[in-house]
C-alpha cells in the first residue's frame, strides 16, 4: 500500500515529476487546457467599472487605498502589460496545480468561497488538507518566503492577512504558501501558523468602518527625501498605487504629483525644490 503524501514534501515531489518524466493524466491535461483557455480570454477582455466591494482579499491592504476603491475614485485603465502579468500570475497557480496533482499530492477546494463577518473571498485551494495560497514572485518577492522574513508586520503584499482570513473563516489556525520565483522556477513552501497569523474578523470589522466614512484615513506611506536636492518622491509602495494621483493631490502646493522619466521609469515627486535633469512627464 503507498503511503499517503503530505505537503512537507511537496516541493522535491513537483521536482521529480520532471526527473521521472511523470506526465500528468488526460484527465487533468484536459481540465488544465480548459482553464488555460478561460484565464487567457477573461484576463484580455475583462473590464474594470464601478465602485469596488470589499474582499477577503483586500484585507492585508492599508485602510487609505481600500478606502479610495470603496468611494470608486477614478483608477486608471490597466495596461497591456498590467493584463500580462496578472495573466501570467494565474497561469503559473494553474500550471502548479496541474503538476502537484501529477506528484500524487491532493488537491481538493478549490476557488472555495470562504465568509470571513459577511464579507467573500475565495481561497486557492487545500493541498493535502491544508489551505494554501499559490502565489508567484520576482526574487525579492521569494527571498521573504524563502528566508521566512514575512510576517503581518513585514508583509508589502497583504498576503499573510489573506491566508489568516481563508484559514479563520474555516475555523483554522495553520495554512501555507507555495511561492515561485518568477525568474528561475525555484519553489519553496512556507507553512504559517496562528501565531504569525492576524485576527481576520478585527480586521474585516476594521475595514467595514470605512465604508461610511467621509474622509480619507491617513496615508499608508510617507513620501521620501530624493538624494541631496531637498526633492521628495513617492515611496515605491505608494508608486504602484492606481490612486496616487487623487492620495497625493495636494502635493506641490496644491498643483498635485509631478512625474519625471528616468531610465529606470517614472519617478513621482510631492515637492520639487530643484528641478531634475530629465523629461517631465505631463
Amino acid at each position: 500500500m503507498t503511503k499517503k503524501k503530505t505537503i512537507d514534501t511537496l516541493v522535491d515531489d513537483i521536482y521529480k515529476v520532471f526527473e521521472n518524466s511523470k506526465a500528468p493524466s488526460d484527465k487533468d491535461l484536459k481540465l488544465f487546457g480548459t482553464r488555460m483557455a478561460a484565464i487567457v480570454k477573461s484576463r484580455i477582455v475583462e473590464k474594470r467599472s464601478g465602485p469596488e466591494s470589499l474582499r477577503l482579499s483586500q484585507i492585508g491592504t492599508p485602510n487609505r487605498k481600500v478606502w479610495y476603491g470603496l468611494k470608486n475614485y477614478d483608477r486608471p485603465p490597466l495596461t497591456g502589460k498590467d493584463r500580462l502579468k496578472f495573466m501570467y500570475g494565474d497561469i503559473v497557480e494553474e500550471l502548479l496545480i496541474l503538476l502537484i496533482k501529477a506528484a500524487d499530492h491532493v488537491v481538493t477546494d478549490e476557488q472555495k468561497e470562504v465568509i470571513v463577518d459577511g464579507v467573500v473571498g475565495h481561497q486557492d485551494c487545500r493541498i493535502d488538507g491544508v489551505i494554501t495560497d499559490i502565489k508567484s514572485a520576482s526574487s525579492y518577492g521569494f527571498r521573504k518566503f524563502s528566508d521566512g522574513s514575512i510576517t503581518h508586520g513585514n508583509d508589502p503584499f497583504g498576503y499573510i492577512a489573506q491566508l489568516s482570513a481563508y484559514t479563520e473563516g474555516q475555523g483554522e489556525d495553520s495554512g501555507a504558501f507555495l511561492i515561485m520565483n518568477k525568474e528561475n522556477a525555484e519553489l519553496h513552501l512556507l507553512k504559517i501558523d496562528g501565531i504569525d497569523m492576524i485576527n481576520a474578523g478585527d480586521r474585516v470589522k476594521e475595514l467595514k468602518g470605512l465604508v461610511d466614512a467621509e474622509t480619507p484615513p491617513s496615508r499608508c506611506y510617507p513620501d521620501e527625501n530624493e538624494g541631496v536636492s531637498g526633492n521628495r518622491a513617492l515611496s515605491l509602495n505608494c508608486v504602484w498605487c492606481p490612486y496616487k494621483h487623487d492620495c497625493w493631490s495636494d502635493s506641490n502646493g496644491g498643483k498635485g504629483l509631478r512625474v519625471f522619466k528616468y531610465a529606470k521609469g517614472p519617478k513621482y515627486f510631492t515637492e520639487v525644490y530643484k528641478t531634475p535633469n530629465v523629461m517631465e512627464i505631463t
